[in-house]
């Protein structure tokens, strides 16, 4: 199953050029708008939230300083590989002096960046939570490392095990001039720390064959169609469940919410605002999806989106919240064989879906263990409502949380 927009034609001229990826993208968000009221809208917040990045220390840092570094970060660099190696919990602590010039900006600006403006509603920043030409780092592989602000100063946990980059917040063809000196302290972790490497293992207690029993293996539409597999699970709370979509750069979607994507764009001057494609509602457990998730660049998410629905299960693990999902990623779109509408194609390799989920989620260090499930009967091969073709290995991704043990959510089975 996948995201549908709401049944539209378009011109025969627009399907074969359309002048720019941003054109296209608000054509067909006028068509869908005129067609019918959209039924997804992004819920966002109005700052940052704490969890988009890895934690910030307000304390001096307790451990032995184990190394210190002086790099230095011309305006045409984007990122800038420092060659350290950081642990979980160790203390990234950040000096930075300099100024950049932006050929359209008023005035020059240093390692915090500029204040967003309305232009930045259409500027692609590496991370949209500070302004361009901020100095921001990331830990681990590029792919799928989530950047954070960095700045002036500034002490930041790792989150994970991986080497540290440092860069400028800016778009690849939009480049200031002038250099950052940045000096980085790596301190040792303080004791008790909050980040624990995650661990790959065999088995998760509790989800085990008994468990798979009483998950449905497809998710469906309203008339109960079948679609989409589901490939993974989560056992935490759900708050945790939330923090750590958040932190893996996740937006959520909200299909119970009544808007349109133009106005989600009108809204906001941030980049999530593209994620607001129509998610629409799915069905698992008698009952559509309790949350929604996209990743996604902008513009882009038009054509190409990562995104998943997630359901909680009416039964628990050990006590333990169990989330149940469904992963696809957008790739173009084709015709809906229901109604002749267009729809989302998803790539047929949903398993490639399934280990995004996986990477992400588990480089924001709140991940305590994950582990591949062959269950039985494993679907491996079908073809979703609207008529696309789906395979898999079968096997489901399964995640706990680092708060799992025994910290089940007080809502009700019902979210929405």
């Amino acid at each position: 199953m996948r995201c549908t927009i709401a049944p539209l034609t378009i011109p025969t001229s627009m399907k074969k050029s359309p002048s720019s990826p941003l054109l296209f993208f608000a054509s067909v968000v006028l068509f869908a708008c005129s067609a019918a009221p959209l039924r997804a809208q992004l819920v966002r917040q109005d700052t940052v939230p704490q969890a988009q990045s890895p934690e910030a220390s307000k304390q001096p840092p307790y451990g032995k300083r184990r190394i210190s570094q002086e790099v230095q970060i011309t305006g045409d660099q984007s990122w800038t590989d420092t060659g350290i190696d950081v642990q979980p919990g160790e203390h990234i602590v950040v000096t930075a002096t300099g100024r950049l010039r932006y050929t359209d900006a008023k005035e020059d600006n240093g390692p915090d960046g500029i204040t967003r403006g309305f232009k930045d509603l259409l500027r692609i920043l590496p991370f949209n939570g500070a302004g361009r030409g901020a100095l921001i780092g990331r830990v681990g592989e590029a792919e799928i490392a989530q950047p954070f602000l960095l700045g002036a100063n500034r002490d930041v946990i790792a989150p994970v095990a991986g080497r540290l980059a440092i860069g400028i917040n800016q778009a690849n063809d939009d480049t200031g001039e002038g250099t950052y000196t940045v000096h980085i302290d790596i301190h040792a972790p303080d004791p008790n720390a909050a980040y624990h490497a995650v661990r790959q293992v065999k088995i998760i207690s509790g989800v085990d064959p008994g468990a798979f029993a009483k998950l449905p293996r497809r998710i469906a539409d309203k008339d109960g169609n079948l679609g989409d597999m589901v490939n993974f699970l989560i056992l935490g709370s759900e708050d945790a469940m939330q923090k750590v979509f958040t932190a893996a750069g996740w937006v959520k979607v909200d299909a119970d919410v009544r808007g349109t994507v133009l106005h989600g764009i009108l809204e906001s001057i941030s980049k999530e605002s593209y994620l607001t494609m129509p998610m629409s509602p799915l069905y698992l457990f008698g009952r559509q999806q309790d949350y929604g998730w996209a990743h996604a660049e902008p513009i882009k998410v038009v054509a190409s989106r990562n995104h998943l629905r997630i359901w909680k299960a009416p039964f628990q693990v050990n006590g333990q919240t169990l989330w149940v999902g469904a992963a696809t990623h957008d790739i173009g779109f084709e015709r809906d064989e229901r109604n002749n509408g267009v729809t989302h194609k998803i790539d047929p390799d949903i398993d490639l879906e399934r280990d995004y989920v996986e990477k992400t989620l588990t480089s924001t260090g709140l991940v305590a263990e994950f582990t591949y499930v062959l269950p039985a009967e494993a679907l491996r091969e079908a073809r979703t409502a609207t008529g696309g073709s789906f395979r898999s290995d079968g096997r489901v991704l399964v995640l706990k949380l680092s708060d799992s043990t025994g910290n089940v959510s007080a809502k009700s089975s019902r979210l929405r």
